[in-house]
C-alpha cells in the first residue's frame, strides 16, 4: 500500500524535477532535434521532449508512459504548446502499435526503469521501418571504477525510491548487444550532479541487417 502511494503520488514529481534539471534538458536537446517522419517517444510522459522536436520535420508523433500522472503533465503541455500527438498508456515492453510504423524511436532517461530493457529494444526494433533510428540519450553505468562501485551500492535502495531507475545499466552496449549499429556516441558525467548519478551516454542507432 505505502509502495503505491509513493509511486501515485511521490515519483512522477520526483521524476519530473529530477528529468527536467538544466545538464539533462542539455543533453535531450542534442538528440530529439534529430526525430524525423512518423516519431515514437518511449517514456513520453511529462512532455520534457516537446520543446526539442523539429516540427518541420516530424510528420506524427506518438508516444507510451506508464503513469496516467505523467501522461496528464504531457497532455497539458501538448495543449500548451498547441501541438498534437497520440500520446497513450502503455509500457515499452510490449508496445501497441502495428510492425514498421515508425521512422524514429526516441528514448530518452527511460531505459533505465523499464522492467526489462532487452524486451523494450526488441520492441522497439519491431515498431521501426526498414532504415529506421534509435535516437537516445540514458545514463547508466559509469565507465570508471569509482563511480561504477558506488553505483551497484546505491542501486538496491535508489530503484525502489525513484520509481525502478537502474544505476548500473550499460547503456551503448546494451543497445549494441539487442542488434542495433551504434553511430556517432558521446558519453561525459553530467555537470553539477554526483559521478554515481551523472554518466549518459546519447546517439543514434540503427538496426543490424
Amino acid at each position: 500500500m505505502v509502495g503505491a502511494l509513493w509511486n501515485k503520488y511521490i515519483v512522477p514529481p520526483l521524476i519530473g524535477c529530477a528529468c527536467s534539471q538544466p545538464a539533462v534538458m542539455a543533453v535531450r536537446a542534442k538528440v530529439v532535434p534529430m526525430a524525423t517522419g512518423d516519431v515514437l517517444e518511449l517514456g513520453c510522459g511529462g512532455g520534457l521532449n516537446l520543446q526539442y522536436y523539429d516540427w518541420y520535420r516530424v510528420r506524427n508523433l506518438s508516444g507510451v508512459d506508464p503513469s496516467p500522472e505523467l501522461l496528464s503533465r504531457a497532455q497539458g503541455e501538448l495543449a500548451e504548446r498547441g501541438r498534437s500527438a497520440n500520446f497513450a498508456a502503455g509500457v515499452a515492453e510490449a508496445l501497441p502499435f502495428a510492425s514498421g510504423s515508425f521512422d524514429t524511436v526516441v528514448t530518452t532517461f527511460t531505459l533505465c526503469s523499464v522492467q526489462d530493457p532487452v524486451m523494450a529494444l526488441s520492441e522497439a526494433q519491431r515498431v521501426l521501418k526498414p532504415g529506421g533510428r534509435l535516437l537516445f540519450a540514458e545514463h547508466g553505468r559509469a565507465p570508471d571504477a569509482g563511480p561504477a562501485k558506488w553505483q551497484g551500492r546505491f542501486e538496491p535502495l535508489w530503484k525502489h525510491v525513484a520509481g525502478g531507475c537502474h544505476l548500473t545499466r550499460p547503456v551503448t552496449r546494451g543497445i549494441s548487444s539487442a542488434g542495433f549499429a551504434t553511430d556517432g556516441v558521446q558519453g561525459r558525467y553530467m555537470k553539477r550532479t554526483p559521478k554515481w548519478l551523472g554518466w549518459v551516454e546519447w546517439g543514434e542507432a540503427r538496426l543490424v541487417s
